[in-house]
């Protein structure tokens, strides 16, 4: 006889199905697996297109710039004000995505942590630091920082990261989001971009590359924190937000470039006049000139704005969303 099973009695476990060799697996399966490439491609091609940013600007800074150009145009001048114009995407975007990735990691034990993460980019940095040393002491002509000292080299190793720095502040960055991982999330970062604006403002003491320690921290935990969001974005990504995002970014920095220009070509007309004044002159301009020309930058700032907003570029100073939201209620 066949036995009745009740229904309180437990059921057997379901067994999943063997895949047999060239069998094609369900489609939700498939569809998985394509979401997890999906997600690694767009990340491995987001730092790769940082690491290209990265060695562009020490080629332009560490050797195109250093050559005695004869081409009578500003092209030299050109390419290391496109090299700065990628500051803010660079390290940051590398260090949020690495922060998106380290989710995972950073919910295991201790000595997972220590052992796969921290001791394994204090190795590398280590190691290459050594690698790098050496080859610059080679090379002393090479506009570079680098230890010439037993004790420099204790402190690269330590306090003041040489130009190996990301490998450097990964360990540490790992070892902040292990520690505080069960910390109110606003109680870290806000302390991290407290310390981010301070050292890009210049009010702390930063030698060697701890500014980009100090400034990258934030983005690393954003990343870290963030991660649903920063993969539901990835995973909605479509030409058109990708064309905006762009254009935006270039239109942005096109905006400060053009508001450094302006700021430099004041200087420029100014300068030389004013220093040519007689003394009563200087003396009733010595007080309020800088009230003047900051009310002058501010003004020429505002017709930017106008000029901004005529083109219907809004998105630039409000995100879209919360601008109708706001007109709705």
């Amino acid at each position: 006889m066949t036995r009745q099973l009740s229904p309180t009695a437990p059921r057997p476990a379901a067994v999943a199905p063997r895949v047999r060799p060239g069998h094609r697996q369900p489609s939700g399966t498939a569809d998985a697996a394509a979401g997890r490439s999906h997600r690694a491609e767009w990340a491995d091609a987001a730092k790769g297109v940082c690491v290209i940013l990265v060695v562009g600007w020490h080629v332009v800074v560490k050797d195109y710039l250093q050559i005695d150009w004869h081409v009578g145009v500003p092209v030299p001048g050109l390419w290391g004000t496109l090299g700065e114009q990628f500051l803010p995407l660079r390290m940051p975007l590398f260090f949020t995505i690495s922060g998106v990735f380290a989710a995972n990691a950073a919910q295991r034990p201790w000595r997972v942590v220590a052992r796969s993460r921290i001791a394994g980019f204090l190795y590398l940095y280590i190691v290459w630091l050594l690698i790098h040393t050496a080859i610059l002491a080679a090379a002393p002509d090479l506009p570079t920082d680098r230890a010439t000292s037993p004790a420099g080299l204790l402190e690269q190793l330590t306090v003041t990261p040489s130009n190996l720095w990301y490998l450097y502040a990964l360990a540490l960055y790992f070892t902040i989001a292990k520690a505080t991982l069960r910390v109110p999330r606003a109680l870290v970062l806000v302390p991290a971009a407290a310390l981010s604006a301070v050292a890009a403002a210049g009010l702390l003491d930063t030698p060697g590359n701890r500014a980009g320690v100090y400034q990258n921290l934030v983005f690393f935990l954003a990343g870290l924190y963030l991660r649903p969001q920063v993969h539901r974005w990835a995973d909605t990504a479509s030409r058109r937000r990708l064309l905006l995002t762009s254009s935006g970014y270039v239109l942005a920095l096109t905006t400060m470039a053009v508001l450094g220009a302006q700021l430099a070509l004041l200087h420029q007309v100014l300068v030389v006049p004013v220093s040519g004044l007689e003394r009563p002159a200087q003396d009733l301009l010595v007080l309020g000139y800088p009230i003047l020309l900051t009310g002058l930058v501010i003004g020429l700032s505002l017709g930017i704005h106008r000029a901004l907003l005529a083109v219907r570029a809004r998105w630039l100073f409000a995100l879209p969303h919360a601008r109708r939201a706001g007109a709705a209620g």
